[in-house]
């Protein structure tokens, strides 16, 4: 059976595509589908006791539960907050492109879906030669876009949008998350979906209200969505 997934994607960096990604991966647990989570390169690390970890990538393999490898999740991991190519340029290392996208085929044998999260928005380097959308053209899923519910998110997700579609990349849908406590002022939270909706040709799956922890509970939108479906129509 062809292995299916969404590629998550979003307008920015920080936009909320780990806390979407973990939604997903639990929605789709919760309805029995096994599930892995794969992130080309990861940068970025914080300081812990004893070390430093990369907290998406922690979160992520919480989602998809322990007996799955970190390594396996993410198989280029930088330290520096910066693109991955750059980050690995300032470790005297580099990207491997070859491997942004071979990296999921462990995954084929072990799960019947697989959500690829990539850094940054659609066009971030991930290589020095590669953007997010080459990966994603590569891997073959749909697009999932996580876009940031608040003033300037309209003209930052058409153009999301218009790239996906200059490279023939299919998008299953959007979703508009508040990433930080909004500003009571910003009346574009009220207008941001129904403006988008006219505009951008394809779904919004979920708006996703800020919260104040990590967590996602399971009355969360993303929950309430088949997302074996989404994908099965595009």
């Amino acid at each position: 059976m062809k292995l299916r997934g969404l590629f998550i994607t979003g307008t920015d960096t920080g936009v909320g595509k780990t806390h979407v990604a973990v939604g997903v991966i639990s929605a789709l647990r919760c309805r029995g589908v096994r599930v892995g989570a794969y992130k080309p390169a990861v940068s970025g690390s914080i300081a812990v006791p004893g070390g430093r970890v990369w907290e998406d990538l922690e979160r992520l393999q919480s989602a998809v539960g322990d007996e799955f490898p970190a390594n396996r999740i993410c198989p280029q991991q930088f330290h520096a907050p910066l693109a991955p190519p750059v980050a690995a340029e300032r470790e005297g290392k580099q990207v491997d492109a070859a491997l942004l996208r071979s990296g999921i085929d462990w995954w084929r044998e072990r799960t019947e879906f697989v959500v690829v999260e990539g850094a940054g928005g659609l066009l971030s380097p991930l290589s020095n030669a590669d953007t997010v959308a080459d990966v994603a053209a590569s891997i073959g899923f749909p697009l999932l876009i996580v876009s940031r519910l608040s003033l300037g998110t309209i003209n930052h997700t058409l153009l999301t949008l218009e790239a996906a579609r200059a490279r023939g990349l299919l998008v299953a849908g959007i979703v508009l998350n508040q990433p930080i406590a909004p500003n009571a002022d910003d009346l574009s939270v009220e207008t941001n979906p129904n403006e988008l909706k006219k505009r951008c040709g394809v779904p919004i799956l979920a708006i996703l209200p800020h919260v104040s922890t990590t967590g996602l509970l399971q009355d969360s939108p993303l929950f309430t969505i088949d997302w074996m479906q989404v994908t099965l129509h595009r």
